[in-house]
């Protein structure tokens, strides 16, 4: 009798809800504001090209991202079990092997709809999907690097996604400032995905993954993610008033100077407020990206 109805657990279809749920609607802020710093920056009329900004958003959002968080939720369902064992697949409310048939399915649905965005879209989507899958699966399992993992998944939620809004919106491969910029920010979200993983340090110790807070330790981690924020924000400072934007470079100096302050909180117990920074210090860090799109949009003449 119980095998049965484990059996007819696993052939059983997913929810709405749970397939919704594994997709993780929440974590799709992140490459959609890029995608939404990506648009500004371009200087195109959003009226323009509304049904390429639209593809794009869902692009950055459910499609990728949503793959990003089904792959790494199979293949974390193990440790998943120990230190979020409510999470969809560990719970079964995900049974069988649909985590990976949605990741799967999301990821084709993906690279059609970068396809039709056009080319240098499509090359985005497929480095973005790339990376989702290794940093995931194996075996590459980027994750299992302090180094590697974050850097991969501050690429995918800043860097890819404002370039994808930028050559959605011009048709064209984007220019210096874009790239610049969307560069030196995804280079400072490898310290947010750090703070991240120290949700789960027992867990990966126990696993054997090698996140920055398992390696160096909660403190000195927490010290290296602040200076990784905080290093490229400066460079991104002293581009603007290079380029001749004062009032945007002083906007980023403020919102710099308050993410400091929630630092200095942080790091008197970074295990306890690292989520706490992740939701002040973070809101700081992406409306000094927005700030760097208009300034950008600007100089395009927008």
């Amino acid at each position: 009798m119980t095998d049965m109805l484990v059996m007819r657990r696993r052939s059983a279809l997913p929810s709405i809800g749970a397939t919704i749920e594994l997709l993780k609607p929440i974590t799709w802020f992140a490459p959609m504001w890029a995608f939404a710093c990506g648009v500004v920056s371009s200087g195109v009329g959003i009226g323009d090209r509304l049904p390429y900004v639209i593809g794009g958003i869902l692009l950055a959002g459910p499609l990728v991202c949503g793959t990003s968080q089904a792959v790494n939720d199979w293949y974390d369902r193990e440790v998943d079990a120990i230190n979020e064992p409510d999470r969809v697949i560990p719970s079964g409310r995900m049974p069988g092997r649909w985590g990976f048939i949605v990741a799967v399915v999301n990821t084709l649905l993906s690279l059609a709809v970068a396809f039709w965005l056009g080319s240098w879209v499509f090359a985005a989507a497929v480095v973005g999907l790339a990376l989702a899958w290794a940093y995931s699966a194996p075996p590459f399992r980027l994750k299992r690097s302090g180094w590697y993992g974050p850097g991969a998944v501050g690429l995918c939620y800043e860097g890819l996604p404002w370039f994808t809004a930028a050559a959605a919106a011009t048709g064209a491969f984007p220019g210096f400032a874009t790239l610049s910029i969307a560069l030196l920010y995804s280079v400072g979200a490898h310290g947010i995905m750090t703070l991240n993983d120290f949700k789960s340090v027992a867990g990966d110790r126990q696993m054997g993954l090698a996140s920055l807070p398992v390696i160096l330790g909660v403190d000195r981690a927490a010290l290296l993610a602040c200076w990784i924020m905080a290093l490229p924000q400066a460079v991104v400072i002293i581009l603007l008033l290079v380029w001749g934007f004062p009032i945007h470079a002083i906007i980023v100096v403020v919102l710099l100077g308050g993410q400091a302050i929630c630092m200095a909180r942080m790091m008197t117990d970074p295990q306890r407020y690292a989520a706490w920074y992740n939701a002040t210090g973070t809101t700081m860090y992406v409306f000094g990206m927005l700030a760097c799109a208009f300034a950008i949009r600007s100089m395009q003449g927008g």
